[in-house]
């Protein structure tokens, strides 16, 4: 036996005699005090206890929540248009930010509601808000599903007993055509609103993330608030208002231990780390390997990396995803402070002006400009045309002014003009500023204008039957050129590529672990799964192997493992090359290779699968489970229409019997998809 299974079995003895009778007693005892201190304490304040009633909705629906009730919160704050969204990346929230601050040119006072926040069931009292108005702002998210922050209001709005009649709504949803479900979110929200009742003000808008997102936005806002103007008898002011959603405030004196330096949620969590860790709360995991697993002559870096869990009680299983909150570029941090004449590291707040906002602060305050341009701000995604627009004021060279104003305008002339000199020359907020000399914007309006920098997912590529300490992932270095020559390169991977672990340097990366259920190993281990995984498409299947050849270690009887791999070069990029060729040694799977660039026939992992059509057909006919992870633009199509003609023609089936088939297998989880684009 190992030492690390020696290991693993102490620890487990050690917790299983973790507390002995005795101890369990003491503990008893010593809750029953603090318990009868508690309500000793509350009969001497108070002699009336309230408790929050369940109401009929609630117990209808299934959902019992703590949170707001939206009508009392819009009754308390005089708003008369609440904007929910559903938001994965966070685009989704800018846009919902974006119409409650344009509702204020049209006399309107909006409010932004995170779902998760508020009492679904209390939706249906809207109709009670005089002139009130619900817009919708919701992401698909995986294959056609709702957001996290989004799926208790998708549950109530599936319960055929919630009457919204007499309710006013309007719906954008955001989507990405390479998608089979593309923008289904949005398209159910507004049909399920239309069955329960409520009128729509609008016609139902779906911004592609594959196209220009922010055209089709910009285009159904437009259009939106024609029909508000219509609807609600209001119109536009004409006044160039200056509106602010934060005001900045400069400290003096503050303690650094009440100072943001980073941390997500709570003001000292990185140095004082305690579970659960989530969202709010990430793990500082040690990096403790990191390394290009592609040769030196190739012109692809993958690298693999080992994030040491050990001390975070952080559980996973294989097809998890883990998130990386990043850092921005330094020396792009220290170029924009020194672009704007702002000092950095003075401490500072960006407090909301709406006093009844949920959002106290723009990001974790009181903190730095140089953290918040650091760890909350996004400074390398191109600017949308609102921040386009907000700036320009600040041009002192008028045809810089009206430069920036026609690129944020709606006319067809600005509009291409900002696709081609914004969006395909990938232009950040520097390079804009640097293009545009006479522009000096504050930077606290800079900071509120510019997204949320997102936490970055990756595929686990380990099992934890295999690595219980420590969660590995396989991650391809993005960095490219510009059609103007600007040099690219994505924020997570380029500061990872740069941490070299060893005896001297140590670094840390906060993470937390999302639980992935749309993307399992069958829960008994003989059914056969086949899978399809080119480039770092191959992460989540590692973690699969490993858990299959662990069982199969134990003894166990493990089903048939197929797995189609591809890259370009076998000698420069063939990911974990030695490690899956012993599995396939050992008979732990079938390995099939797929290597584009090798002949002068490419060959991808499609038409490998069409060489081995009968295994696969007779696979499937014994129920296996059809896997596939990596590129959904091209790969996951094509790989889908070899399915289909596998089916079709070993299955004797018309493509509408064979379609009907696929769906079969999606809908008892016998085909999952762990793609992006």
């Amino acid at each position: 036996m190992s030492e690390e299974a020696v290991m693993n079995a102490a620890e487990s003895v050690d917790e299983e005699y973790l507390f002995n009778t005795a101890d369990i007693v003491l503990f008893g005892v010593f809750l029953a005090f603090l318990v009868a201190y508690y309500f000793y304490k509350r009969y001497q304040t108070s002699t009336t206890v309230t408790i929050k009633p369940i109401s009929l909705q609630q117990l209808k629906t299934g959902i019992v929540e703590s949170g707001l009730d939206v009508v009392k919160r819009m009754t308390e704050s005089g708003k008369q248009m609440v904007v929910f969204y559903g938001s994965q990346t966070g685009t989704a929230e800018e846009f919902s930010t974006r119409l409650c601050k344009e509702a204020r040119y049209y006399g309107i006072k909006a409010m932004c509601a995170d779902p998760n926040e508020y009492d679904v069931d209390t939706l249906a009292n809207l109709r009670e808000v005089e002139n009130h108005l619900a817009v919708f702002v919701v992401a698909t998210y995986g294959e056609g599903e709702p957001t996290d922050n989004a799926i208790n209001l998708f549950t109530f709005m599936k319960n055929e007993e919630v009457d919204l009649h007499g309710i006013n709504f309007a719906v954008f949803g955001l989507g990405n055509s390479t998608y089979e479900y593309y923008n289904k979110m949005g398209k159910d929200m507004d049909e399920l609103l239309e069955k329960r009742g409520a009128s729509r003000i609008s016609p139902l808008g779906l911004g592609d993330d594959d196209g220009n997102i922010e055209e089709d936005f910009c285009t159904w806002k437009d259009e939106f608030y024609t029909n508000v103007c219509k609807k609600y008898g209001v119109s536009k002011s004409e006044d160039n208002l200056n509106i602010r959603n934060y005001q900045l405030v400069e400290h003096t004196e503050m303690h650094k231990s009440r100072v943001f330096i980073g941390e997500m949620g709570y003001v000292g969590s990185y140095t004082s780390q305690r579970p659960p860790y989530d969202t709010k709360n990430p793990y500082m995991a040690p990096l403790r390997v990191n390394y290009n697993l592609c040769s030196d002559d190739s012109e692809r870096v993958v690298f693999h990396c080992e994030l040491d869990i050990s001390k975070a009680k952080i559980k996973y299983d294989p097809g998890d995803h883990i998130a990386i909150y990043p850092e921005n570029n330094s020396t792009l941090v220290s170029k924009l402070g020194e672009r704007l004449n702002t000092d950095l590291d003075k401490i500072i707040s960006m407090n909301s002006l709406d006093e009844f906002s949920t959002k106290k602060h723009l990001f974790p305050c009181p903190t730095t400009f140089r953290t918040a341009l650091t760890h909350y701000v996004d400074i390398t995604t191109p600017p949308r045309t609102n921040v386009l627009k907000e700036l320009a004021q600040y041009a002192s060279d008028e045809n810089e002014k009206e430069f920036l104003n026609k690129l944020a305008s709606s006319s067809v002339e600005g509009k291409n003009e900002y696709n081609n000199w914004v969006v395909k020359d990938q232009r950040h907020i520097l390079q804009i500023l640097e293009d545009c000399p006479s522009l000096n914007p504050p930077m606290d309006h800079v900071v509120e204008l510019l997204p949320r920098l997102q936490a970055r997912y990756y595929s686990i590529a380990s099992s934890p039957k295999v690595s219980p300490r420590a969660i590995h992932i396989c991650a391809a270095l993005v960095s490219y050129k510009t059609s103007v020559g600007h040099v690219r390169e994505g924020v997570c991977t380029s500061w990872l590529a740069k941490m070299k672990p060893s005896e001297t340097d140590e670094f840390s990366v906060p993470v937390f672990v999302r639980r992935n259920q749309g993307f399992r190993l069958p829960r008994k281990a003989v059914v056969p799964i086949i899978m399809v995984g080119p480039g770092t498409g191959l992460a989540p299947f590692r973690g699969f192997i490993q858990q299959r050849a662990a069982l199969k270690s134990e003894g166990r009887e493990v089903g048939e493992s197929l797995l189609f791999f591809g890259c370009r070069y076998q000698t420069q990029d063939y990911l974990y090359k030695d490690e899956l060729q012993k599995y396939s040694e050992d008979g732990v799977i079938k390995l099939f290779e797929a290597f584009s660039r090798d002949t002068d026939k490419k060959v991808y992992v499609q038409h490998i699968m069409e060489e081995n059509a009968v295994l696969l057909w007779d696979l499937l006919e014994k129920g296996a489970h059809f896997y596939v992870c990596g590129d959904a633009r091209y790969m996951a199509r094509d790989v889908h229409q070899v399915l289909l003609r596998i089916i079709q023609d070993f299955g004797k089936m018309s493509l509408k019997d064979a379609e009907t088939y696929v769906i079969s297998m999606e809908s008892s989880f016998r085909y999952q998809k762990d793609v992006w684009s």
